[in-house]
C-alpha cells in the first residue's frame, strides 16, 4: 500500500529508527539575540609602578597565568632607596629622641632639670614618631609589607633600591608594556591582568524585545563556530535606547573555567519568551515532507505509515501537532529520513 513502509525489528534497530509515544511537551518560545563575549571590567587591572625607576627583570609575557602575589617585574628605583634610606634614618631619630627624653623625665622626676625641657623633649619624640609613620606608610603603600620593613635596615645599598611589583590577584597577562633596560614613570601601564574565570557577554536587545527581556533571566549562550554551550544569568539592560541602532545593551555573566569563552567571540543569546504545554508534540526532525504534507510515520507492528499533520508552534526543537497524531500513538521521533528514503525507492520501483 502506498504511504506504507515494511521493516522488521531487527532492521529498525540497524537503521537506528528511534520510536516514541505521542504526549504532551513543553515548549518554550525563544528569542535569539546577538552577542560579544567581554572582558569581565570588574576583573580587569591596569598595573602601575607607583614609582619611577630602570627595569631589571620581567618575569611574565602576554598569555601567562599569574597568582596573587607573584613578582612580575623588578625596577631598581632611586625614589625607592631614598624612602628606604628616610625610613632607617627616621628609625634611628626616634631611638635617639626617646633616649633623649627617657633622661629628660628622669630629671625632671629629681627635681634636677625644669619642665620646659622634659616638655620638649616629649614634643620632639611626638613629631619623630609622626615623621616615621609617614615615610612607613608610604612604603606600605608601594606594596611593601612589615617584614619587608623590620628587615630594610638590614639590606645592602644595591638592595634598598630593588622594587618588586607583584600581581594584585589570580589571572592572565593580557596586554605587557615593559622590558629589561626601560626607564618606566610611577603611572606607566606596564602590564593589564585579567581574571578570566568568569566573563562578560554583551547582549544587544532590539526595541521590539524590551517587554520580554529582564534582569535576573537564565538565558543560554551559544557558540555555533566553536560548538559551546553555557547558561548564564542578565545581570544589566541598559536603560538608554541607541538614537543610530535603536537597540539597548545587556550583560549575561558567564562562567569561563576552562577557558573556552574568549573575549572577542560573536555568540548567540536564547531568552525563554514564554514556556507552555501542549497535548501533543514531536521533536523537529521526525517531521517529513511527503506530497507537499508535512508527516510523522506512524507505527503499527512491523508498518510504518504516513501520516499528515497541521502543525501549530516550533520552539527549534520541538513542532506542536494540531491535528493528525493522537495522544498514546507511536510514531518515528528520530532518523525517520530513512523510511522516506524507502519510500522513494518503492515508488520508483513501482514506476519503473
Amino acid at each position: 500500500m502506498e504511504g506504507r513502509v515494511e521493516l522488521s525489528p531487527e532492521a529498525v534497530q540497524s537503521a537506528g529508527i528511534v520510536v516514541e509515544t505521542a504526549g504532551p511537551v513543553q515548549m518554550k518560545t525563544v528569542i535569539e539575540l546577538p552577542g560579544e563575549v567581554k572582558l569581565n571590567a570588574d576583573k580587569v587591572v591596569h598595573v602601575v609602578p607607583r614609582l619611577s625607576g630602570v627595569v631589571t627583570a620581567v618575569y611574565k609575557n602576554q598569555g601567562d597565568t599569574v597568582n596573587h602575589g607573584e613578582v612580575i617585574a623588578v625596577l631598581d628605583s632611586r625614589e625607592l632607596a631614598e624612602l628606604k634610606s628616610a625610613y632607617i634614618a627616621s628609625i634611628k631619630r626616634v631611638e635617639l629622641t626617646r633616649a633623649t627624653f627617657d633622661r629628660k623625665e628622669r630629671l625632671w622626676k629629681e627635681k634636677i632639670s625644669s619642665e620646659k625641657d622634659y616638655l620638649a623633649s616629649r614634643q620632639a619624640l611626638v613629631e619623630e614618631e609622626i615623621n616615621l609613620q609617614t615615610v612607613k606608610q608610604k612604603l606600605l603603600a608601594l606594596g611593601l609589607s612589615q617584614t619587608d620593613l623590620d628587615t630594610v635596615s638590614d639590606k645592602t645599598d644595591r638592595s634598598l633600591t630593588r622594587y618588586e611589583v607583584r600581581a594584585l590577584f589570580d589571572g592572565m597577562v593580557i596586554e605587557k608594556h615593559i622590558s629589561v633596560g626601560e626607564s618606566v614613570k610611577e603611572d606607566a601601564d606596564i602590564f593589564v591582568l585579567a581574571d578570566l574565570s568568569n566573563v562578560w557577554v554583551e547582549v544587544t536587545v532590539y526595541t521590539k524585545d524590551l517587554n520580554v527581556v529582564k534582569i535576573g533571566q537564565t538565558v543560554t549562550v551559544k557558540s555555533e563556530a566553536l560548538g559551546l554551550k553555557a547558561d548564564g544569568t542578565l545581570t544589566y539592560l541598559g536603560p538608554l535606547v541607541g538614537e543610530q541602532t535603536r537597540t539597548a545593551r545587556g550583560r549575561v555573566v558567564v562562567q569561563n573555567t576552562e577557558g573556552h569563552w574568549r573575549p572577542g567571540l560573536f555568540v548567540t543569546v536564547e531568552i525563554v519568551q514564554e514556556e507552555v504545554t501542549v497535548s501533543v508534540a514531536v521533536p523537529v526532525d521526525a517531521i517529513q515532507t511527503y506530497r507537499d504534507w508535512s508527516v510523522v510515520f506512524v507505527q503499527y507492528g512491523n508498518l510504518f505509515e504516513v501520516r499528515p499533520l497541521e502543525l501549530g508552534r516550533n520552539d527549534g526543537q520541538w513542532v506542536e501537532v494540531l491535528h493528525g497524531l493522537s495522544l498514546g500513538e507511536r510514531y518515528v521521533a528520530h532518523n525517520s529520513f530513512i523510511l522516506k528514503a524507502d519510500l522513494g525507492k518503492a515508488g520508483a520501483t513501482h514506476e519503473h
